[in-house]
């Protein structure tokens, strides 16, 4: 691992120096991965795609991790510099222009960045380390010798309840907003920000508190700023981070996907509304489809439903069934997300492997880039 350190860099001209984005009740975000989106996988390759997003009623993008993890082929989920962007997208300036030319058109960015956990490669990590047993030492200020969640562990705990992570945690929210004008965050696992022992998923006013002071100090930086969490815990505690105008992802993929298939006695997706979990504000992010779902082409496909001639396993039906799903995911009043291509019925599995075979082991591995299949 090589860093850089360069003085008297040349400071980028901002185009449009103030945006005013999309009030948050009406986001339609587009989930993306950069890997796996454009041939060229740059910021300058997605430039010539917004006109795309553009007409097709996007006003949000929202990046899987764009700072510098370990590696290049990954999902950007074991970050290690927290203030670098990626080597593998392209340079700095590339994402501001990216950011300047997007925002021209009337598209927010969002950045999803991981603060749960940091992996070995990590300074943070590295300087404080107990190398006999393989895990940050007892005296590291900013990580857990162990997580207190080991259901849901990745690389190395950080310590949330301690003020030099709070500190760091701060610096790194306030500067991607500062530097790069992005225009809110997508925060990955929240309910692993505690220190609580269990499985993070009870209800718990200690990360409570840790949440809602980070969200604070992000607020200084941007008022207006959208701080959405992967929370996926009590509805009881994302009511009350709903309340603190927090936005909370809404995973639908099941429901809408057992319509689209036509099995309909496991069909309910009236959890799409806001209204269904006791929010008095718009604050849910429903999607049918993420980067951790199955996607529903590839399931209508193989296990669709029939009845006589009607067959949903069928490419064209299977498509109309995804279209009509689409009339009662956006018309629901609230922020809703799209996944990469889940617009033109992709159709090839999360778990596919580079060789055509599926398995979990590739969930993963790169995916086939069909911008064909807009044709």
């Amino acid at each position: 691992i090589a860093t850089v350190f360069q003085t008297a860099q040349q400071a980028y001209e901002w185009q449009v120096a103030e945006f005013n984005a999309p009030d948050y009740d009406k986001l339609v975000i587009y989930e993306l991965l950069m890997r796996d989106f454009t041939e060229g996988k740059t910021y300058n390759d997605l430039i010539d795609t917004l006109d795309y997003l553009v007409n097709l009623g996007v006003n949000a993008i929202e990046f899987m991790p764009v700072n510098e993890f370990e590696g290049n082929n990954s999902w950007g989920y074991n970050p290690n510099y927290y203030f670098a962007l990626d080597k593998y997208y392209g340079t700095k300036d590339s994402f501001k222009e990216f950011v300047d030319i997007a925002h021209s058109k009337g598209i927010a960015v969002i950045i999803d960045l991981v603060l749960n956990h940091a992996y070995n490669s990590c300074p943070l990590a590295m300087m404080y380390w107990d190398s006999e047993n393989g895990r940050p030492a007892a005296n590291n200020p900013w990580f857990n010798v162990q997580s207190p969640n080991p259901v849901f562990s990745w690389g190395n705990d950080f310590n949330h309840e301690s003020q030099d992570t709070k500190d760091f945690i701060d610096r790194v929210n306030s500067y991607w907003i500062e530097e790069y004008k992005v225009d809110g965050y997508r925060f990955d696992f929240t309910k692993g920000f505690t220190n609580t022992p269990g499985d993070g998923g009870g209800y718990d006013n200690a990360r409570i508190d840790i949440l809602k002071r980070m969200s604070d100090k992000i607020r200084e930086a941007d008022d207006d700023a959208y701080i959405i969490f992967e929370h996926l815990a009590a509805n009881s505690e994302e009511k009350v981070l709903a309340e603190y105008g927090i936005m909370l992802w809404g995973n639908m993929n099941h429901s809408y996907n057992e319509a689209t298939m036509g099995w309909i006695p496991n069909s309910n997706f009236s959890g799409i509304s806001y209204r269904s979990r006791g929010f008095s504000d718009p604050r849910l992010i429903g999607y049918m489809e993420s980067h951790d779902e199955e996607r529903l082409m590839y399931k209508n496909i193989e296990y669709g439903n029939s009845s006589g001639s009607y067959d949903i396993q069928d490419l064209n039906t299977a498509l109309k069934r995804n279209e009509m799903a689409a009339a009662f995911f956006f018309t629901v009043p609230g922020p809703k997300m799209i996944w990469q291509f889940g617009e033109l019925g992709y159709d090839y599995s999360i778990n596919r492997c580079e060789d055509g075979s599926i398995s979990e082991n590739c969930r993963l591995s790169p995916k086939p880039i069909r911008w064909d299949y807009y044709d």
